[in-house]
């Protein structure tokens, strides 16, 4: 059993387990009784997203990079991942790691959010800390 980091949308495995969302939005133009169909996700859980103004911070680093400011762009996401780990570092969603990483030792279930690219995705930084909390996780590919 294992934890998987997917992006959401994208074609399931066969022991992906319950696909959960950390995303902060459910998809766009998706009715609700079709998340599961089209793997979104099973299950909601927005406390593991970046609040709105990280998101745009993200965002932004990810135009940056795409014009090819490199040096703007990973300021700007060294910036995000210290407030979203400051985010993260909060009792409550402290805790839900915690639970998060000691199931992965049982289960089988995913966390993912819908960017294209891991490395400049709030997956990467939940990936780096439900590691430094003991989970069990799966490498795609």
């Amino acid at each position: 059993m294992a934890l998987c980091i997917v992006q959401l949308g994208s074609d399931r495995s066969p022991d992906e387990g319950l696909r959960i969302g950390t995303v902060r939005r459910p998809p766009r133009g998706v009715p609700k009784t079709e998340f599961a169909s089209r793997n979104y996700y099973d299950c909601w859980l927005p406390e593991l997203s970046p609040e709105a103004e990280l998101m745009a911070q993200a965002q932004e680093s990810v135009k940056r990079r795409a014009a090819g400011q490199t040096t703007e762009a990973d300021t700007l996401w060294k910036l995000f991942e210290k407030q979203f780990r400051k985010q993260l570092a909060e009792p409550a969603t402290d805790r839900t790691l915690g639970l998060l990483a000691a199931l992965s030792h049982s289960s089988a279930f995913s966390l993912g959010c819908y960017c294209d690219d891991e490395a400049h995705c709030h997956r990467s930084i939940l990936r780096s800390l439900l590691v430094d909390k003991g989970a069990s996780i799966k490498n795609q590919g």
